[in-house]
């Protein structure tokens, strides 16, 4: 029996791949030649969230140099509490003048609260507390001058309790203005209205006043404590601002090491 001997296919022969195996070769070859093919999608974007379980890292909140103190931060403005404040006295003084005006003007003093206080009304061309009579438009001109000085300063103070005491003052101050502007004989001369007589009646016990008296009297002694205790119109205390000296010491101490 013979056997018909069988053809040896070219890869065995050493011969060259057919045409489809060269293909195949030069395309794989080609991608290998355009780098790692991505199994990422094609336009997908980075995800740059951290994750839910990530521990902040203290060291990245750090100030660059750890050995200047941050400065401290100001809390934020307080012009409405001193516009606040100051409309509301302002009003409250308002009223309380009319009222003891159109019920009380010319009658007898009316004890209050067991003689702690009598209400009757006067005509005051004076100062607080019937002060500097005869000098009505000077007085006028400083009231005017300290309500323009604390609706400038208002814009700076970041003091809650200096906003409250300076909203106070400016009660005060507008609402012994008013009387001066339009009560008679008016042209910034007007007599201020007092009602409020502690004590006795007819300023025996202590000078006659009104809320508007009363309200710069407290307004300017929250002022005097507040600056007593370190605090300032801005925010700030004496610690805070001996901390920003040295922060700004160390600062310009470091400008030349850092340049060298």
């Amino acid at each position: 029996m013979f056997l018909t001997p069988v053809a040896a296919s070219p890869a065995a022969a050493g011969e060259p791949f057919a045409p489809a195996a060269g293909r195949a070769r030069h395309g794989l070859a080609a991608a290998v030649d355009n780098g790692p093919v991505s199994t990422e999608p094609s336009h997908s974007e980075p995800d740059t969230a951290a994750p839910a379980d990530a521990v902040p890292d203290p060291a990245a909140d750090a100030p660059e140099n750890p050995e200047i103190p941050a400065k401290p931060l100001l809390p934020k403005r307080r012009v409405g509490w001193v516009f606040a404040v100051a409309v509301v006295f302002w009003a409250i003084d308002l009223v309380t003048k009319n009222l003891v005006v159109a019920n009380l003007e010319g009658k007898e003093p009316v004890k209050v609260l067991g003689g702690l206080i009598y209400l009757q009304v006067i005509r005051n061309p004076g100062a607080a507390f019937s002060m500097a009579t005869g000098m009505t438009w000077v007085l006028a001109l400083v009231a005017l001058a300290v309500v323009i000085a604390i609706i400038w300063l208002s814009r700076r103070l970041r003091s809650i309790g200096w906003a409250i005491g300076l909203g106070l003052v400016l009660a005060g101050a507008t609402g012994n203005l008013t009387d001066r502007i339009f009560r008679a004989p008016g042209g910034l001369q007007g007599h201020v209205v007092d009602f409020i007589s502690a004590f006795a009646p007819n300023g025996k016990g202590f000078a006659i006043f009104n809320i508007a008296d009363s309200a710069i009297c407290v307004g300017g002694a929250l002022i005097v404590l507040l600056s007593l205790l370190g605090k300032d119109y801005d925010g700030t205390s004496t610690k805070d601002k001996k901390l920003e000296k040295t922060i700004e010491k160390a600062q310009i101490e470091k400008a030349p090491e850092e340049q060298a």
